[in-house]
């Protein structure tokens, strides 16, 4: 039994040393780094809770909270419903069926500041291929990444784009274990589509629905390269985000504890959030 166990502990032991450099270590030195003032060139100095108590009284990071939170509130419904009626699309008998799922996922595996840059062509305001289409057709071209109102929504729904496929594919193999039973007997029963698919499909699809949340709000949270490329947090820090608050602090103002401070109140948003979503949904599974 014991050289058993030493055989467990020998084969763990590069995961455990892996966690240790890559997760425990950097979490550790970011939660000292709170208590700290460093700029990367002087020695580190105590500052108590003096970054806690800037956090506390900073305008521009609760402006970043709100800008994420207007984000989310944008994403997290289109994400859910674009990659909900994908999937049932997709898992119909269609002509090149893995042709389409390959291309749907496509964009899931493309440099995210590849697709920003494609994405801030197509938005622009006189060139772009979204406003040319709007003038033919009669419409006034919109200022998609100059206009406070237009700027948060129109990164939005870039991002659902390029993430969508992944929420696809999860819901894709929710619908593969909904049994043929089921299906034959509420058809039997003489429901309608939307009966089926409101009384069957989306009870069934719950559990990749909570995922499908989850993931698309710890991902919304760590909003960076999009409002980065293709804005730069404007107009009128309209798209300012938490994330692309963090790096400016720490590494065009060289604020490290503050940074770090800025790090550790996101991850407890984060936790919080998730916690609220799970609470709330999960009350929706029992009943």
């Amino acid at each position: 039994m014991r050289a058993e166990q030493r055989s467990g502990s020998l084969m763990a032991a590069p995961y455990a040393a892996f966690l240790l450099v890559f997760a425990a270590y950097p979490i550790a030195f970011a939660l000292v780094l709170v208590f700290l003032q460093w700029d990367l060139v002087t020695t580190p100095s105590f500052a108590g809770l003096d970054n806690v108590r800037l956090l506390a009284n900073d305008g521009r990071f609760w402006r970043a909270v709100a800008n994420t939170f207007v984000f989310l509130s944008i994403h997290l419904p289109l994400q859910i419903a674009t990659a909900l009626v994908l999937a049932l699309a997709l898992n119909r008998p269609l002509v090149l069926r893995s042709f389409w799922r390959a291309s749907f996922f496509l964009p899931v595996v493309i440099s995210g500041a590849v697709v920003a840059i494609l994405w801030s062509n197509l938005y622009a305001t006189d060139v772009g291929l979204i406003n040319r289409l709007l003038v033919r057709i009669g419409l006034t071209p919109v200022p998609w990444l100059t206009d406070p109102s237009t700027a948060m929504p129109a990164i939005a729904a870039m991002v659902t784009w390029k993430n969508v496929g992944f929420y696809v594919i999860i819901y894709l193999a929710g619908l593969q274990y909904i049994p043929r039973s089921c299906q034959e007997a509420i058809e039997m029963e003489g429901a309608t589509a939307w009966q089926r698919f409101r009384h069957l499909t989306l009870p069934m699809l719950l559990p990749q629905t909570i995922l499908v949340v989850t993931l698309s709000t710890i991902n919304g949270f760590q909003l960076f390269i999009e409002p980065y490329v293709m804005t730069g947090g404007g107009p009128l820090r309209r798209t300012y985000s938490i994330v692309l608050y963090l790096y400016t602090n720490a590494f065009s103002y060289q604020k490290m504890g503050y940074a770090a401070t800025i790090g550790v109140a996101l991850a407890l948003i984060i936790g919080a959030v998730v916690f609220i979503q799970r609470r709330v949904i999960g009350k929706e599974e029992t009943l």
